[in-house]
């Protein structure tokens, strides 16, 4: 039997929020929660627990991937276009990486950044990746809540993320890769994002250090 292991509150919520087709909280056997909160507590607000456990697990609908605890959140369409997810994360600002239109802030330029890119290997990224690290800046200095989305969250969203990663940070993409997967197990940009990523490095840090000839890119 294995130890105790401890975990950061976003480590935690993102383990519970991984998708890859059912969320985690709806396996059985993953995982155990104990909840120590009182009675009245726990009435309020329980997460998910053995009662009526068939309904609940039915009606789940997880949550965003937070990337920045608090500040920005990975996701996919649906998850963009759901008003309750919107308001309990306080999201404020979308970055669409899909060729849909959500329904929140359109018309405004302020609060939504929409890059049209096919999820396709004849996606071009690279065009954007300037100022869409300065729309997350931007929105970060003023205290904004980020949704970065695309159609599955899995592909063209984990690349703009990474980009950014890698701008924020001064990092290499290798770095900013073992990061995201870290909050997001099924991320996997495509190998055409992987290559404007490369290049993207080189403009970031001043050379290309990681090999993506090998795994896992």
């Amino acid at each position: 039997m294995t130890g105790l292991i401890l975990c950061e509150p976003t480590e935690l919520y993102n383990i519970l929020n991984q998708v890859t087709k059912l969320s985690r909280l709806t396996e059985p056997n993953y995982l155990c929660l104990l909840d120590v909160r009182s009675k009245r507590e726990y009435d309020e607000s329980h997460v998910i627990t053995a009662l009526l456990v068939k309904k609940e697990l039915d009606a789940f609908q997880p949550y965003p991937i937070e990337i920045m605890p608090g500040r920005i959140y990975l996701g996919n369409f649906k998850q963009a276009c759901d008003p309750k997810i919107q308001k309990d994360l306080k999201i404020n600002a979308h970055v669409n990486i899909s060729m849909e239109t959500g329904p929140f802030f359109v018309g405004d330029a302020d609060k939504l950044l929409h890059i049209q890119i096919k999820d396709s290997l004849e996606a071009n990224i690279t065009p954007f990746l300037r100022h869409l690290c300065h729309f997350i800046d931007i929105h970060l200095e003023l205290n904004s809540v980020i949704l970065v989305f695309s159609t599955l969250g899995i592909s063209r969203s984990c690349a703009a993320i990474l980009a950014y990663l890698m701008h924020r940070n001064g990092q290499t993409l290798k770095r900013s890769w073992a990061y995201l997967k870290k909050c997001k197990n099924n991320m996997r940009p495509n190998r055409a994002l992987v290559a404007q990523l490369s290049e993207w490095e080189k403009v970031v840090i001043g050379d290309i250090v990681t090999d993506i000839q090998n795994p896992p890119y």
